[in-house]
């Protein structure tokens, strides 16, 4: 998709706002699996999340071939959305997100912290895409699609910095939920020529990417029911089926109940909160222990955006 060049420029137009975010070797997850873990901790950025990445290239990109657009709109469940608003808020334009109802309190009061305007519309990400769509014609908005090349180029520097600081991971667990995180993974592992396995990980509520990945082409499904907001897709993008597809080498399906006791490790183990896509990599990771025993391997720490009392219900079970 892009060669070393590319990812590095997009990294320099990241770096201006967004420091480098750490990987942390965890010892008491090591001994859990018996194997040398690392953590990529993209829950330590301004929005707790590693879309923020995608959004601060994106709008570079837009504002560097369309200095005249005013304002920007996307449809999100949460961490998209706090990206475009950060990037969109930042680079002075009019921001606008659309949520379906029952979103996360606490991220929709994020966004409009941050200086979005939060439009609730439909029961799930798919209902909201489309309105997005729709308001983006009636305002004049540029809708930013959860998933592009711009946006994966962007992603892709936290993978870049991971591999870069942690040489010769054997395995790397990505939760998918639009596809732009595996994908830039997938992107710095290939532009730096590495021969290591990348893993996807997704709901058993949420099953697209795993069911296109069996198939060998796009499989959507009627509906979604998953805790993991991050995860909730059921049209998964064509463009990111094909270079999953193509690159991963499998896909774990993950129930919400393994999910949730990830989400309790991760907090025991390191005192880093995990939202649900956050915890999927290492609850793939338990399931896979024998696989990965005596290896070095990393899970990417997505975000770190759950609301308080669902977090609060989780650690006490």
């Amino acid at each position: 998709m892009f060669n070393i060049a590319e990812l590095e420029r997009a990294a320099e137009v990241v770096h201006k706002v967004l420091p480098e975010t750490p990987q942390i070797r965890w010892p008491l997850l090591c001994q859990r699996v018996e194997a040398d873990v690392w953590v990529k901790q993209e829950n330590h950025t301004p929005i707790g999340a590693f879309k923020i990445r995608g959004a601060l290239f994106y709008i570079s990109e837009l504002q560097r071939k369309y200095p005249e657009v005013g304002g920007v709109i996307a449809a999100t469940r949460g961490n998209f959305g706090q990206s475009v608003t950060f990037a969109g808020v930042v680079a002075g334009l009019r921001t606008v997100i659309v949520v379906p109802h029952g979103n996360g309190r606490e991220q929709n009061a994020a966004m409009r912290g941050w200086g979005a305007e939060v439009v609730e519309f439909g029961q799930d990400f798919q209902d909201a895409l489309e309105r997005a769509e729709h308001l983006a014609k009636e305002l004049r908005l540029h809708f930013i699609d959860s998933f592009s090349l711009v946006l994966v180029q962007g992603v892709a520097g936290y993978a870049l910095e991971l591999f870069r600081r942690v040489p010769n991971l054997d395995y790397v667990y990505v939760p998918i939920g639009m596809g732009s995180g595996i994908c830039g993974t997938i992107a710095a592992r290939n532009a730096l020529g590495l021969k290591t396995r990348i893993i996807g990980v997704v709901s058993s509520g949420a099953p697209a990417y795993a069911l296109s990945f069996q198939a060998g082409k796009p499989v959507s499904t009627p509906t979604v029911k998953t805790m993991a907001d991050g995860m909730s897709c059921r049209v998964p993008n064509p463009v990111a089926v094909d270079i999953i597809n193509r690159n991963v080498d499998h896909i774990v399906t993950i129930p919400d109940s393994e999910i949730i006791e990830a989400m309790r490790i991760y907090f025991s183990a390191t005192h880093n909160v995990a939202e649900g896509a956050a915890a999927a990599p290492l609850a793939a990771l338990l399931r896979e222990q024998k696989i990965v025993r005596n290896k070095r391997v990393a899970l990417i720490h997505s975000g770190s955006n759950i609301d308080s009392d669902i977090f609060a219900s989780v650690l006490a079970g």
